[in-house]
């Protein structure tokens, strides 16, 4: 949910949580969501040909010189014929209601033709992969999976943008004394020299992400200042809560062997089908002090280190989590991470076990590096708390992404005029 202006961009009858049976056209939701249970190991990212490319964000410029891939697995069942279509939307996701013509040159129906039996493995899957058309216009697009006979199976967003503005990012001043040594502040301006903005105060809007994230997103729908004789905009944040909580590494497990154990793992069981694999016990780092651990930004990589080639070699395990609590917390505990889509799910919810003092849970996934977050949901609708299990750090090594919208007058489209990353506290 975005955190300001645009917490409306999901249609209120596509909001929800959790994996669902096969969805028509009708419940169609404008965010990254898997519709059939069947449906898994979903990665978008920006192909550049390295081994960790499955870790980049779905965003490139205009130029498209790389593309954007789509993988995923479909557990039990044989190859079937897929369709992929896309979507322009606006700033808010929301289709933007140009016409296909206008922001593609094919057909908007494109059968995924690269597709793969899994080799040996004990639960058995089809793994697909798609490269991306290319596309006109810059601005959001939601790229669409269906079946053959009309059933969306899975849905994910991507971003392409133009270089139309500069956005120049800095890492501002330490927040207030309620988030001096939890928060990450960053401050940005926007450069339009050589762009016609035409009442930019008004029809420019801005998100920002942390770590590639949608689900906690901020919106900021005006800058601080306009300074129309340098033709900049400035946004400077003044208060705790208009900066990102920095939290802590994510925890890691790594199950790409099983064979030998991981890190972070604990044993691993192959008498069982899928294979049962224990992760070592976790606790709370609510108060602990910042430790300084690699992670990648709770994203994941799929591999399998005794054969290779983990697309289609890599098998599916039952994945225990328990995390130690000496009493039950307020609200539910989920998982959160890629491994959830950044969602909270009904699979990635654990229970609290009063005699082992601690929350238990179980994933089905595929063998790989996994990063995940324990987090608490209070009210229904309330954005899940991962600070009150992992704390939150000044000092953590986080991504930011600044995307910058505007509508030209008597257009119809939001176009992604401007696009910064930024890292923060970055060391590895």
């Amino acid at each position: 949910m975005l955190a300001t202006g645009l917490s409306a961009c999901v249609p209120l009858e596509q909001q929800g949580q959790g994996y669902g049976s096969s969805a028509t056209q009708a419940t169609l939701r404008y965010e990254d969501y898997v519709y059939d249970e069947s449906i898994r190991s979903v990665q978008c990212y920006r192909a550049t040909g390295t081994p960790e490319e499955v870790l980049n964000p779905a965003v490139l410029p205009l130029s498209q010189e790389q593309p954007i891939m789509l993988e995923f697995d479909r557990l039990n069942t044989g190859p079937q014929r897929l369709i992929v279509k896309l979507h322009h939307c606006s700033a808010d996701w929301v289709p933007s209601g140009l016409n296909v013509t206008q922001y593609l040159n094919d057909f908007n129906e494109f059968f995924i033709t690269d597709v793969q039996n899994s080799v040996s493995t004990r639960v058995p899957y089809v793994h697909y992969t798609f490269r991306v058309p290319r596309v006109k216009i810059s601005g959001n697009y939601l790229l669409q999976v269906t079946e053959e006979g009309g059933n969306v199976l899975l849905t994910r967003r991507l971003l392409v943008y133009e270089n139309a503005v500069t956005v120049a990012a800095k890492l501002g001043a330490p927040a207030g004394p309620s988030g001096r040594f939890s928060r990450q502040p960053v401050e940005f301006n926007i450069f339009y020299k050589d762009f016609p903005l035409v009442n930019p105060a008004q029809e420019v809007k801005v998100i920002m992400r942390q770590n590639h994230r949608w689900d906690n997103a901020k919106a900021y729908l005006r800058p601080t200042f306009v300074r129309d004789e340098a033709r900049r905009l400035e946004y400077v944040f003044f208060e705790p809560k208009d900066h990102f909580m920095g939290l802590s590494e994510f925890r890691v497990f790594d199950t790409r062997s099983i064979r030998f154990r991981g890190l972070g793992v604990q044993n691993i069981n192959l008498e069982t089908t899928p294979i049962m694999v224990n992760l070592q016990q976790d606790k709370s780092r609510q108060g602990a002090a910042y430790s300084q651990d690699p992670d990648a930004d709770g994203k994941l990589l799929f591999g399998n280190r005794e054969y290779g080639n983990g697309d289609v070699n890599g098998d599916y395990a039952w994945v225990e989590f328990e995390l130690r609590s000496p009493e039950q917390a307020n609200g539910n505990v989920y998982l959160l991470g890629a491994l959830t889509d950044w969602r909270l799910t009904e699979q990635a919810r654990l229970r609290y076990n009063q005699e082992r003092g601690a929350y238990l849970g179980r994933m089905l996934l595929k063998q790989g590096y996994y990063n995940y977050y324990y987090a608490l949901a209070g009210e229904a609708g309330a954005e899940a708390d991962a600070s009150y299990f992992e704390g939150s750090h000044f000092s953590t090594g986080n991504t930011y992404d600044i995307l910058v919208y505007y509508r030209p007058p008597g257009t119809r489209a939001d176009m992604l005029i401007g696009y910064e990353e930024i890292g923060y506290n970055r060391k590895f």
